[in-house]
């Protein structure tokens, strides 16, 4: 029997302190995650200035000309300050999981919070997404129970522009899915079993 002061027959029994994880997966995690955010950023800029480029004029007989504009509907005016939201929480997370790699003893708090907020963020992004992809389906199709008529057989150019928006916006989406899975699946890594 191995005396109690010998440090390896105490971790072997659990009296002795857990095991520090590997620095090169925490390196290879925050790596992954600083990407991930990057490309988050990239999706959430690009989703915005495609939504508020998107402007076509139209000449309409009886009414003149006619402008389409995001500033024309509530839903892709939340859809721009949506993404505005998640482009600017990308960049100050992007910043965070850079300060985690020179100070690895904050890293399971912050994997905490971006889990909480990854969560949060794919939640506002989804809603907005999907309540623009809702308005702009009606333009699409129409609603021919209530009267709505189609408008991008008109206005081709401003359905483009929107159609390439909401795509980015859905890849900002599974950004965020893949973040949070990332983040918790590193928390529960790091719980010893």
């Amino acid at each position: 029997m191995a005396s109690s002061a010998d440090p390896k027959s105490d971790q072997e029994y659990g009296k002795g302190a857990p095991p520090r994880p590997d620095a090169p997966a925490v390196v290879n995690f925050f790596a992954i995650d600083v990407a991930l955010r990057v490309l988050l950023f990239a999706a959430a800029v690009t989703g915005v200035v495609v939504m508020v480029t998107s402007k076509q004029t139209k000449w309409t007989p009886g009414l003149g000309d006619r402008d389409a504009k995001f500033k024309h509907s509530p839903a892709f005016i939340y859809y721009v300050v949506a993404l505005s939201i998640a482009g600017l929480y990308a960049l100050i997370s992007i910043l965070a999981s850079i300060s985690v790699l020179s100070k690895p003893n904050f890293q399971t708090k912050f994997l905490l919070h971006f889990a909480f907020l990854d969560v949060l963020m794919l939640g506002i992004v989804a809603s907005a997404t999907g309540s623009a992809g809702g308005v702009a389906y009606v333009g699409l199709k129409g609603n021919k129970h209530v009267g709505w008529i189609k408008v991008c057989s008109t206005y081709d150019k401003f359905c483009q522009h929107l159609a390439g928006s909401l795509a980015v916006s859905l890849f900002a989406c599974v950004l965020l899915v893949f973040l949070t899975w990332l983040s918790i699946f590193s928390l529960h890594a790091r719980i010893h079993k």
